[in-house]
């Protein structure tokens, strides 16, 4: 298999679930500063311009994030990344979809690329207040389903590699302050084996 990716972006969350399952696999940079996910190499991959992308050893290609989480937790259940019974697998796609569709493209995209939200440079500062309030609002939301558990719904799953990267960016980029039970999660997350790897590949640790 090989994961299209770009360091610090929402591909993270592929990279982990990889690293989780153990198998081998080959990485191909996207480079977003030299807008590659626009150039015909890549849109011959994937016509979306995004991460990430997985290409299955028969040369299919797979797109969207919990489409791909799901996909390699179901053909790895190995790595015990899914819970077996269909109400805890609906919670986690439920889950995930939230945090890609809601708290990263309606919140996280108009902090990090404002200007596709205003043709006003002076009208910037209220888009990114808005996204900020979105990114809160969507921790507010998730933080319940947390609780007192070490992971979202007990057992580790994908859903957790996807909040990785939510929290990750509210203090890493955004500057967005975590409750002390938000910060307690990363810390355990970022404690783990496989998200370390993941840091050090893409050059953030």
């Amino acid at each position: 298999m090989k994961l299209f990716y770009s360091p610090n972006a929402c591909s993270m969350a592929i990279h982990i679930i990889l690293e989780e399952i153990g198998k081998p696999y080959e990485l191909a940079l996207v480079n977003f500063a030299e807008a590659a996910q626009y150039k015909p190499e890549y849109l011959a991959v994937n016509p979306k311009s995004k991460v990430p992308a997985l290409m299955r050893d028969d040369g299919t290609v797979l797109t969207e994030l919990p489409a791909i989480a799901w996909y390699l937790a179901k053909t790895n259940p190995q790595a015990s990344l899914l819970p077996n019974d269909i109400e805890s697998e609906a919670r986690v796609l439920e889950l995930l979809e939230y945090m890609t569709a809601t708290v990263h493209m309606r919140g996280y995209t108009r902090i990090f690329r404002t200007a596709t939200f205003t043709p006003s440079p002076a009208d910037e500062p209220k888009v990114v207040e808005a996204g900020r309030n979105m990114v809160i609002h969507g921790l507010q939301i998730l933080e319940p389903v947390l609780g007192d558990k070490d992971y979202l719904l007990g057992q580790y799953s994908i859903a957790d590699c996807g909040f990785f990267y939510i929290v990750y960016w509210a203090s890493r980029r955004a500057n967005i302050p975590l409750s002390p039970a938000l910060q307690a999660y990363l810390d355990r997350l970022l404690a783990r084996p496989a998200v370390a790897r993941m840091l050090a590949s893409e050059g953030l640790r």
